[in-house]
């Protein structure tokens, strides 16, 4: 029997597993090393910073409390979070990879794989309240404050479980065979499962919004010929699409 199918390697350190993977692209010198880190914290403080004004101008302004504000507001904050997951990445790369232990690969990976389903997660989230709300001709849906929690729970809930589901079992530490030349330590079927339950989603998400666009130009033909109709009532569809546009 194949030794790798009986043998883990959890006590090695993270250069064996790229050894394994015949990775060597990250032998970075220092200098490039260094302007990878300067250029990368540049562009994640505007991130992060751009995001916290988000989530501070929903948290303080009135005009903002609703269903949808607050789900812009949570995917503000799964981009910050991913902001968090690069600069933690980039001051943890090149050749202290190799250093790293499985535990640490683990989170490195595991912070950029939640934040990165989290803002798909809320985006898709936020393409069905959307649709909801111009199916009904409103500019703001009916849900609740409880139910916008529960939404916003259940986001975090599956983005969390997304990046954990490595480190609880779905590896190629005792399979080594199996081991991804991406992820080192990852199973390819895993990437796989990542990457097109991801697509699948997203591409999901782009039909919601076609179908919405559709909606609202063909409501928007239909109010223009009755030009009786009350200037609010002929406004909604600019709302609408500026709503939709603010998202895209």
């Amino acid at each position: 029997m194949d030794r790798y199918n009986v043998s883990c390697y959890h006590e090695k350190p993270m250069g064996f597993f790229y050894n394994n993977s015949n990775i060597t692209s990250d032998d970075w010198d220092q200098t490039q090393l260094i302007l990878v880190q300067c250029a990368g914290s540049i562009c994640c403080c505007f991130i992060l910073v751009a995001n916290a004004m988000i989530i501070a101008a929903v948290v303080t302004n009135r005009r903002f409390h609703y269903p949808f504000y607050y789900l812009l507001a949570n995917l503000a904050a799964s981009d910050f979070l991913a902001g968090i997951a690069y600069v933690y990445l980039m001051f943890n790369t090149g050749k202290i990879s190799r250093d790293l232990t499985v535990q640490g690969y683990f989170f490195r990976q595991g912070l950029l794989d939640t934040s990165l389903s989290a803002s798909l997660t809320n985006l898709f989230v936020i393409a069905l309240e959307r649709y909801i709300s111009i199916m009904n001709w409103k500019v703001h849906s009916n849900l609740t404050k409880r139910r916008v929690t529960l939404l916003i729970a259940l986001v975090w809930s599956i983005s969390i479980f997304m990046g954990a589901v490595p480190s609880l079992g779905w590896n190629c530490i005792c399979s080594l065979d199996l081991c991804s030349k991406l992820a080192p330590i990852f199973s390819r079927s895993y990437l796989i499962f990542w990457s097109v339950s991801n697509l699948v989603l997203f591409l999901i998400m782009v039909a919601v919004y076609v179908r919405i666009y559709i909606y609202v130009m063909k409501k928007t033909v239909v109010l223009k010929a009755h030009t009786s109709g009350s200037i609010n009532r002929k406004r909604t569809p600019v709302k609408l699409i500026k709503t939709v546009m603010t998202v895209l």
